[in-house]
C-alpha cells in the first residue's frame, strides 16, 4: 500500500480529469483541503476586497486552519473519489 502522501499526490493529479467540473463550492474546498494537505495552517494577510478570487480562496484555506496535513489529505482524497463517481 502506498504511503497517504502518495495517495495525496495522486489523487491531484486524478482530479485534473474529473468526469465533470465541480460547482465553485466544491472547487474551493478541494483547494482549502490541497492547500492544508500540502502547506499546513494558512499563512500571510487576507486579500483585499476588490480581489475576490483570492479571498475566496483564503477563506477556503483559513476554514481549514487546525486541521492536521494528514487529515486534510485523507479528506482530499475522500472528496475527489465521490467525485469520480
Amino acid at each position: 500500500m502506498s504511503s497517504l502522501q502518495e495517495q495525496f499526490e495522486a489523487t491531484v493529479a486524478e482530479s485534473k480529469n474529473l468526469p465533470e467540473r465541480p460547482d465553485n463550492m466544491t472547487l474551493l474546498k478541494m483547494y482549502g483541503l490541497y492547500k492544508q494537505g500540502s502547506n499546513g495552517d494558512v499563512v500571510g494577510e487576507r486579500p483585499g476586497m476588490t480581489d475576490f478570487v483570492a479571498r475566496a480562496k483564503y477563506d477556503a484555506w483559513a476554514a481549514m486552519k487546525g486541521t492536521a496535513q494528514a487529515d486534510a489529505q485523507q479528506q482530499y482524497i475522500d472528496l475527489v473519489a465521490e467525485l469520480k463517481g
